[in-house]
């Protein structure tokens, strides 16, 4: 089975099927969040300090950064985007000491977020559509990094799974003639709203154990698509990461803040045989200690983990 390696600095994660699943922190993406477009548009950034430093606080083991703010000044990405993602990689690097995802549609930010980004971050993303392999891979080589392909093409989104499944056999496939090996293709199947859907579940389970079984390759998702407009949806979530994690799926992009699809997580690694002699899972139960007496999760993540001598991810920035 193949491992996609990260890099920052001074840290590296391995995602695998031999390893803990990988959880990365969503938060620094200012899609469907109005003040933190508004505030990175005025040259704001304590919300992206702030989410940086709590998200790996509580578990983050690698950062997105999202720079896709529309600003009112100038509605053109290619212009805006690049310079952004460039600050913004900066700055969480200067933070935290996590590998990082740069996360864009706009090629031109995601060249820019990795000329400034250590190490190997994970470019998020490549899609099946044609002109988006031949300006995506390219990058993907040039860097030597992995990247995330994401399961639609020109057609769209399928609503089945095997077409799915198809577009992302195509995509590694062409990575291969960049001579991109599937080591570095972390897919994203598309996880459906299962309140629109009732065979979502089933449907990505299904998906993400053929492209581990057939593929051989990593997989990741948006994990908080599975309950989008139903209640309770960290509920729904806590019970959705363990049996995607059992079918195959490696990582996902999601809100690291939330103890009860953190304890899923480390329960999963933990019944999955990822957590050497259970110790994250011990240190997890004084962390939940902690946070019922009152802690906040996030103060409570950081002082069981520099109490422990464990992987802080912290960091002063640069003066």
């Amino acid at each position: 089975m193949n491992r996609t390696v990260l890099e920052s600095k001074s840290q590296t994660v391995t995602i695998g099927f031999d390893q803990p699943f990988c959880v990365i922190g969503e938060r620094i993406n200012p899609t469907g969040r109005k003040k933190l477009a508004a505030e990175l548009e005025a040259g704001d950034f304590s919300t992206v300090e702030k989410d940086a430093l709590e998200q790996v606080a509580c578990g983050a083991m690698v950062l997105d950064v999202n720079a896709g703010v529309v600003y009112n000044s100038n509605p053109n990405p290619n212009e805006t985007e690049p310079p952004l993602m460039r600050k913004m990689i900066d700055l969480v690097q200067s933070l935290v000491e996590v590998p990082l995802v740069i996360d864009s549609s706009v090629p031109g930010a995601l060249e820019a977020g990795l000329e400034v980004a250590h190490g190997r971050p994970l470019v998020n993303s490549v899609t099946g559509e044609e002109d988006r392999l031949e300006a995506i891979l390219p990058l993907v080589k040039k860097y030597n990094v992995p990247v995330v392909a994401i399961s639609n093409d020109d057609t769209g989104i399928s609503e089945d799974p095997d077409v799915r499944f198809a577009v992302a056999k195509k995509i590694v496939e062409h990575a291969a003639d960049y001579g991109i090996p599937a080591s570095d293709i972390v897919v994203d199947p598309l996880v459906m709203p299962i309140g629109a859907m009732a065979t979502a579940g089933q449907q990505v389970f299904t998906l993400v154990r053929r492209l581990r079984d057939e593929l051989g390759v990593n997989t990741t998702c948006g994990a908080s698509n599975v309950s989008f407009g139903l209640p309770n949806r960290h509920g729904l979530g806590a019970a959705f990461l363990p049996m995607a994690i059992t079918a195959g799926m490696t990582s996902a992009i999601m809100n690291p803040i939330r103890p009860q699809e953190m304890e899923a997580i480390r329960a999963a690694n933990l019944l999955m045989n990822n957590d050497a002699n259970g110790t994250e899972w011990i240190k997890f139960a004084r962390v939940m200690e902690a946070h019922k007496a009152g802690t906040p999760f996030g103060e409570a993540s950081q002082a069981v983990a520099s109490a422990g001598g464990g992987r802080g991810g912290r960091r002063r920035r640069r003066g």
